[in-house]
């Protein structure tokens, strides 16, 4: 079936704009809405692209003809609650409060990035699904919230749904990471997130909603996911690593 919509998500590379987001994402990497800038700048057509393919796939048009509100879902705190233990809902509420965060703080940073409101319904809930399915991510594919956690998240995002300013990102996040915590194997962990997420199948288009009462094992098995061997390895390292950085930033 032919689709070609979302021409409004082509946009021009600004180069400049990445580069001035990215200076002050080095500065404070928990300023969330500089990767928003960084994307939108360097996306050029791939949303394009990319937003074509979910609506040419069965179950993205289904979850846009659903008019399937994600962010809804996730804020719905009750609801979760509900989901048993070992579920992805339940380990998503888990994940969510366990790293103090919340749905609607990804919003939040996405909007003072610079998040577009798209004329066509279609368009705008793609990219909102997109965004809101970040931590989604993070509980399917099991890396968690400390800085190499992060940067295979989106290593693994990007082998899925290609970005200029998502593989900028990447790109300057390992040697940084590395010069970091030299005891860590950041390249080797972000390479296998890659190849993770292309062996992976299209998380873009799976229909969260239904799936929050299943098992999380379940969901993983068909969404093809094997565990991240290389993070799981350093994970507890990379962690503390972690909790030492906010402990200095804070103080």
């Amino acid at each position: 079936m032919a689709y070609a919509k979302g021409h409004e998500l082509r946009r021009p590379v600004e180069p400049l704009k990445a580069l001035g987001a990215m200076r002050q994402l080095i500065a404070d990497k928990e300023d969330t809405a500089q990767v928003f800038r960084i994307v939108k700048a360097l996306s050029g057509n791939s949303y394009y692209r990319n937003f074509n393919r979910f609506m040419k796939s069965s179950d993205g048009r289904r979850i846009a003809s659903d008019r399937a509100d994600l962010l809804e879902t996730l804020c719905d705190r009750k609801r979760l609650a509900t989901c048993a233990s070992g579920t992805l809902g339940r380990a998503y509420l888990d994940f969510v409060y366990g790293e103090g965060l919340t749905a609607e703080g990804l919003a939040e940073a996405s909007e003072a990035g610079g998040l577009e409101d798209f004329g066509d319904p279609d368009v705008s809930l793609y990219r909102r699904r997109l965004r809101d399915s970040h931590d989604l991510f993070h509980v399917v594919t099991g890396y968690g919230r400390d800085a190499l956690g992060e940067l295979c998240v989106l290593s693994f995002g990007n082998a899925q749904f290609y970005n200029h300013g998502i593989a900028f990102i990447v790109a300057v996040g390992i040697p940084k990471r590395k010069l970091e915590a030299t005891q860590l194997p950041v390249a080797r962990a972000a390479f296998e997130a890659w190849r993770r997420g292309r062996a992976a199948a299209d998380l873009t288009t799976f229909y969260w909603e239904e799936n929050l009462d299943r098992p999380l094992e379940d969901v993983r098995r068909e969404l093809r996911l094997r565990p991240p061997e290389t993070y799981q390895r350093v994970r507890a390292l990379s962690e503390q690593l972690e909790r030492d950085y906010q402990a200095v930033r804070q103080a």
